[in-house]
């Protein structure tokens, strides 16, 4: 494997702590039932980025993303100490795109303009839905008026926001969804995500399933919120991810266009080029573990290099969530293989109307987007 040049570095802080675990999600989340080590976590914090540095020195960060669990718990001063750190260890992008997920709430809102003040400058509110009846189902822990103040709140201080919406939900109708997407609308937020509910393993919901629109009004669903997107100005760029123009989410698209990552926090990912290949590394799960292994500069529970078999997958695996697909040269500028050696899968992908390709872009068709699993497994190695 040989790039020209390594592909933008983004940094992912994760914060594994909420008030209570939703029953549908899969993320490395962790109740607060006695609070939050918060100094000790950022002291772990600091020192994992410490640790890091051989692996990235001297490379911008052209983003910064807080993901949780609910990263919002935390002060801001926390924020503010976290971040004073990252531009002191590393080389920050004077406009990088700074987000923060919070969650909705009358303490967590009134955080809002001391957020803006530490650097963050982009929101990314956990609304759901709007709907007291669903967002109980869904085990939330705000209602549909929180979820309202926390929006109009959240527009005095940031102008960069995204709204999370989730569709399909147990006994959710198809009037109710399009309610709950047109006051989403309402408030012009310049990003919107739309999950389908899904029922991962090791949840709640996937030992004791609620009951679940049925397929065929799930993909009505789905329809719906694209066309209702689309009329109101919104560009489908990836998978789940709506924005208005210009406001897509550069770290996010860093994921899609296989850039690299430093994942640093309980449990966080991390893909990072070195010169002998790309290496992928997981940091301790467990909060209580990672800070242990942190402070003792030592957070990465496991760490692998990616084989350059698997190198193919991993980059549609990313590449193909984008409505617009990607460049054929971006192919050997990020995992330093020629495109020939995925020709047999893509030739066999347009067959099946599942690709398009032209000298300029490869990309899914509307099928392909609809059946991108299908779709990916074309690309895993043989045997596999």
């Amino acid at each position: 494997m040989s790039l020209a040049e390594p592909p933008p570095l983004s940094l992912y802080i994760h914060i594994p702590w909420c008030v209570r675990k939703c029953p549908y999600c899969d993320f490395n989340s962790h109740e607060a039932r006695d609070g939050v080590p918060e100094a000790d976590y950022v002291t772990a914090l600091k020192r994992d980025i410490e640790t890091a540095l051989p692996l990235v020195w001297g490379r911008k960060v052209v983003s910064v993303f807080f993901g949780g669990g609910t990263p919002s718990l935390f002060s801001a001063r926390a924020v503010d100490d976290i971040l004073t750190a990252v531009r002191t260890l590393l080389p920050l992008e004077p406009l990088a795109e700074i987000t923060l997920e919070a969650n909705p709430g009358t303490a967590e809102a009134q955080k809002f303009a001391d957020f803006r003040s530490a650097g963050v400058n982009r929101l990314s509110l956990g609304i759901q839905s709007f709907n007291a009846r669903h967002l109980q189902l869904l085990g939330r822990i705000h209602d549909g008026e929180e979820a309202r103040r926390a929006v109009e709140l959240a527009q005095r201080h940031f102008d960069n926001i995204n709204l999370d919406l989730m569709y399909a939900l147990p006994e959710q109708g198809m009037s109710e969804m399009l309610a709950d997407l047109r006051s989403a609308i309402a408030f012009g937020p310049q990003h919107l995500s739309a999950y389908h509910l899904t029922l991962e393993p090791n949840t709640r919901f996937f030992l004791d399933p609620p009951a679940l629109p049925d397929d065929d009004l799930a993909a009505e669903m789905q329809e719906a919120v694209q066309s209702e997107l689309a009329s109101a100005g919104y560009e489908h760029y990836e998978t789940s991810g709506f924005a208005l123009a210009g406001r897509r989410c550069k770290h996010n698209l860093n994921y899609w266009l296989f850039g690299d990552y430093l994942g640093i926090g309980a449990g966080a990912h991390g893909k990072l080029t070195q010169h002998d290949g790309v290496l992928r590394q997981v940091r301790y799960k467990q909060p209580k573990a990672y800070l242990e292994h942190a402070l003792k500069g030592v957070p990465v529970q496991e760490e692998h290099c990616v084989a350059a078999k698997d190198l193919g997958f991993e980059f549609m695996m990313n590449a193909l969530r984008l409505t617009e697909g990607f460049s054929p040269n971006l192919f050997e500028a990020r995992t330093g293989l020629p495109l020939v050696s995925v020709l047999g899968a893509l030739d066999e992908a347009e067959r099946r109307g599942l690709v398009e390709r032209s000298p300029e872009r490869i990309k899914p068709t509307e099928l392909g987007r609809r059946f991108l699993n299908e779709l990916l497994q074309g690309f895993l190695p043989d045997g596999e």
